[in-house]
């Protein structure tokens, strides 16, 4: 790569990356290189479901859910906008989510989620047994009752990360893959640059959006000041299978996400095994089992693909947004964990808000 200047070097191609560059961009910023160590937007993004669903799983109120529900709110412009920017129908899909609760234990937690989240004002509907078949008529007969939650749903997240790819390469973003980068050049608490595995590039401002791979970089001869590892996730998918799901629909056990070409999805593992992102016959026959628990007509269809990501969890389990105290021009978006699609346009703009702060004299 030989040494150049730019003025901003963003370190990973994932939908977080991505998702920042563009936001810098479109806030006039120029000189922006990222780097991906792979192919972009092929890690993690590419092997999500997509699900945008902040309430499903929200056991209270607080900041990190704030933090989501927001982030859900920004996608309908979000996905606009990249239809207008690069011609890429993301196919934001917001018809709801249905969660069904096949036991007692489920019920109980629906009541607690149904209790703060209607006093908090938020879109959420009971649902007794006979009118969430009538909603999803492929669902199991041993369903008890259920959750439908109005504002979310899902996005094809391969067709995001080829948009935000698409409007980078478009508007002079820099992309340069199959660099890694493994040192964060730094200078008396001043960023420098980075040095990768193709030589040095100089900047004065650092965006680290490695996902499970943030730790594996160096902050000069010292560790970066955030802790994050891979947790595999693996999933399967049937392809215009005999059933006919409108909705994504959860269990406790695991959810179904069905797709516009015809696809329907099934996930997701929860492996700590290190960077092994193999798939193994003990996922997928889990994997299975969730789903005809579910739906019980998924039991005989044929599963057509079977992947695996990698998700980055971050020590205290929440993600790692913002600049890096006592480092001038280090900023760090990692730790999104299952929330990555979910959180990409909010943390762009928080990281974007804090770019910005920081130039701002003091």
């Amino acid at each position: 790569m030989g040494i150049k200047t730019y003025d901003i070097v963003i370190i990973g191609g994932g939908v977080i990356g991505l998702s920042i560059a563009r936001k810098l961009r479109k806030k006039g910023n120029e000189r922006i290189l990222l780097l991906e160590k792979g192919d972009v937007g092929r890690e993690a993004s590419w092997a999500a479901a997509g699900i945008l669903a902040p309430q499903v799983e929200a056991d209270e109120d607080g900041d990190f859910f704030r933090l989501c529900y927001e982030s859900n709110q920004m996608y309908p412009e979000f996905a606009a906008e990249l239809l207008k920017e690069t011609g890429i129908d993301i196919e934001l899909d917001r018809r709801g989510t249905l969660y069904v609760a096949f036991d007692e234990t489920s019920e109980k937690e629906f009541d607690t989620r149904f209790g703060w989240q209607s006093a908090a004002g938020l879109s959420i509907e009971q649902m007794d047994r006979k009118q969430v078949i009538d909603l999803e008529p492929s669902v199991s007969d041993n369903v008890r009752s259920g959750l439908f939650f109005p504002d979310d749903g899902q996005v094809e997240n391969r067709k995001l990360v080829d948009s935000l790819a698409a409007f980078a390469r478009s508007n002079d973003i820099e992309i340069q893959q199959g660099i890694e980068v493994y040192r964060i050049l730094v200078d008396h608490g001043r960023i420098k640059g980075v040095e990768t595995t193709h030589g040095p590039a100089s900047a004065a401002i650092v965006i680290i959006a490695t996902g499970a791979w943030t730790s594996l970089i160096k902050l000069g001869e010292s560790d970066l000041p955030v802790d994050v590892k891979p947790i595999r996730g693996q999933m399967i998918s049937y392809q215009n299978a005999k059933v006919n799901i409108r909705h994504v629909m959860f269990s406790r056990r695991g959810y179904l996400v069905p797709r516009v070409d015809g696809r329907l999805l099934a996930g997701a593992t929860v492996e700590e095994v290190g960077f092994d992102r193999s798939t193994t016959t003990e996922g997928l026959l889990s994997l299975k089992e969730i789903a005809a628990e579910i739906v019980p007509a998924l039991y005989d269809e044929p599963i057509v693909d079977h992947w695996a990501g990698l998700r980055p969890f971050a020590k205290g389990g929440m993600p790692v947004i913002g600049q890096a105290l006592g480092v001038k021009g280090l900023f760090i978006a990692t730790g999104h964990f299952r929330n990555g699609i979910l959180l990409a346009p909010i943390t762009a703009e928080l990281i974007v808000d804090a770019i910005n702060k920081e130039k701002v004299p003091s």
